[in-house]
Formats: C-alpha cells, structure tokens, sequence
C-alpha cells in the first residue's frame, strides 16, 4: 500500500536571537558549497573565520527584533502552513503525512524524513518553499534529501517540485495580496524585489548546458526569454505575469535584487539602487512585493519594511508600504495543495 510523504522545506532560521544560536546558524548555512561556491577551504577560513564571528552580533540583534513569543516568524508561517495543509487532505480523506523541515536548523531534514520513514512512507514529494529555482535553494534541498536517503534500505519513490514561479495559483495568491494594497494604498509605482544570487551562479549554470541559462547574453528583463531553471529569468516571468494580471502599464513597475553578501557582483539591478533613483526621479508612494519569498522574515520585514523605507524616504520619497507574504494564508495553502496534485 502507497502512503504518501509531503515534505515541506524552507531555509532555515537560528533556535533563538541569542548570538551563539545566531552564529551556529550562519555557519551551517553558509558552509554550504551551494551557497558559497568556493573551494572548501576558502570557505571554511571565511565563514568561521570572518563571517559567522562577526557578522554574528548585528544579525541576533535583527533576529531579536524579529522575534515572537512562539520564536522565529519563518517556523511559526511554516508550522501553521503545514497544519493547514494536513487538514486540506484530511478533509479530502487523503492520506498524505505533511511534515515541516528547514534546509539548515530545526527541524532538520535527516529527523522529519526519519519519522517519514517509522511510518512506512513509500511515496515522497518534496515542496521546497522557494518559487523559482536556484542552485543555493532547491538545488541545496534536493542534495540534502538525497544525501539522506542513501542511508535508507528501501528507498521510497521521490519526486521535486523544482520550479512554480508561473504557476496561475501562485501567481493568483500573489495577485490578491497585492491587489488589496494598491486599492487601499494607491501606489505612484510597484517594486518587485527578489532575493539576489552572485553572477558566477548563472555563469556555472551556462556552463552546464545552454539550454538553460544564455547568461550573460540574455534579455530576460526586456524579453520573454524564460528559460527552464534560469533563477533570473524566472524571476523577471514571475513579475512579468502579475503585472499582467494586475493590468500594470510597463512604466508602472520595476523588478530588482536584494540581499547581496560579499564583494563579487550578483545579479543585477540591485534593490538599494532602484529605490534610490525611483525617489530621485520623483516617485512619491512605493509599493514593494517581493515574489521570491513566501514567508515574511529578516529579508522583507527589516530588510525591505525598515531599510530600504528609510532609503527611499531619505532619497526624497514620501510613503512607502511593503506587501506581506503568503504566508500560511488560505489560497496558498490551496496552491500548494494543486500544484502538488499536477
């Protein structure tokens, strides 16, 4: 008999705000080959040794700001999301085990697909909370469960959702957040902000097959050149649809990258810059989304809610407003439900 394994995945968040919970978190994450893609002991000597010890401090006091009586907001999203969803199939008298995992932290893959395995999953899909595909990502969670699965006997059957950026569900969750906040806000323009990945990482991807990615050669922000797990170019699709599903006119929005670390270029136009020149060339009111995040963290609450506020209104800008993510709302839990089902 089939019985079925819905693992859910997202990043990763610290125990706690506190400092030594904070570092450990920041060196398992970014010891990752995947996410730094450096020789190991490159890494090794930047992570442990710069990283992790300095940054360390100024990220718990960003975590402690984020943080709610039930802890980090990102497992306390991804907890009510996979109850939701547990209760979708039961009320389709569907036996399907859901289980939450981070790729980095608690509750770690190894111990969830474990209890998937004491009750006889035979059937796993694997739904990384990450819309549009990159190697630091789901490339990261597939390794991972793989990894994991070697050590089982009887390896259960696995399938991965790789890539949803397009997904109508998706993009109509997206839709009715942000359609609720330009009627109520009235926004002069809409800033599509995704999280940022290092150049290199396309460049490794045009060098895997040219199928797939024609970085640096391509023209995916002007063009439909959505090209099969391109993040970039995904990304750029992703705004190309709610803007059509909003009805938004091309001057009326923009798309850009956050969150760069390091002194390597990442992909380009960076977020800091765009709010900037959008202040500076006279937009009064933005309206931020960011599409690459389906859960709200430090990347959008402080990130995008404080900093880049404070830049725009310092830039000459007057109001600025952010869009909350999906989240653990209703029509998210219903898309994950069909897309898992497709």
């Amino acid at each position: 008999m089939n019985k079925t394994g819905l693992l859910v995945v997202n990043l990763g968040t610290p125990d706690s705000w506190k400092r030594k919970d904070v570092k450990k978190y920041l060196a398992e994450f970014l010891m990752d080959g995947r996410v730094i893609d450096i020789p190991a002991w490159k890494r090794f000597l930047l992570v442990r040794g710069i990283i992790a010890p300095f940054r360390s401090k100024k990220v718990s006091l960003e975590y402690k700001k984020l943080w709610t009586d039930n802890g980090s907001p990102l497992l306390v999203y991804g907890q009510d999301l996979v109850k939701k969803l547990q209760s979708h199939y039961q009320e389709n008298n569907e036996e399907v085990q859901v289980e939450l995992a981070m790729r980095y932290q608690s509750p770690d893959i190894s111990s969830v697909l474990e209890r998937f395995k004491k009750n006889g999953v035979n059937n796993l899909v694997v739904f990384p909370l990450f819309p549009q595909y990159a190697s630091a990502t789901i490339g990261s969670v597939a390794q991972n469960v793989m990894e994991e699965l070697t050590n089982w006997n009887a390896i259960p059957s696995v399938r991965f959702i790789n890539d949803y950026h397009d997904h109508p569900q998706f993009i109509e969750a997206f839709y009715r957040k942000i359609s609720k906040d330009i009627e109520a806000f009235k926004p002069d323009h809409i800033l599509f902000s995704y999280h940022g990945i290092p150049e290199r990482h396309l460049t490794n991807m045009q060098e895997q097959s040219k199928k797939l990615c024609k970085w640096p050669d391509c023209a995916c922000e002007t063009k439909n050149e959505n090209k099969p797990l391109c993040y970039r170019s995904a990304c750029f699709n992703t705004t190309r649809l709610l803007a059509e599903q909003l009805q938004l006119k091309p001057k009326a929005y923009t798309s850009s990258f956050q969150s760069r670390l390091g002194k390597s270029p990442w992909i380009k136009p960076y977020t800091d810059d765009t709010v900037e020149k959008l202040a500076k060339n006279g937009v009064k009111k933005l309206l931020v989304v960011s599409p690459s995040f389906v859960a709200d963290c430090l990347e959008t609450t402080l990130e995008i809610g404080e900093q880049y506020k404070e830049l725009f209104i310092e830039s000459g800008g007057s109001e600025f407003k952010f869009t909350e993510s999906l989240n653990a709302d209703d029509h998210w839990v219903k898309a994950i439900y069909d897309i898992v089902l497709a």
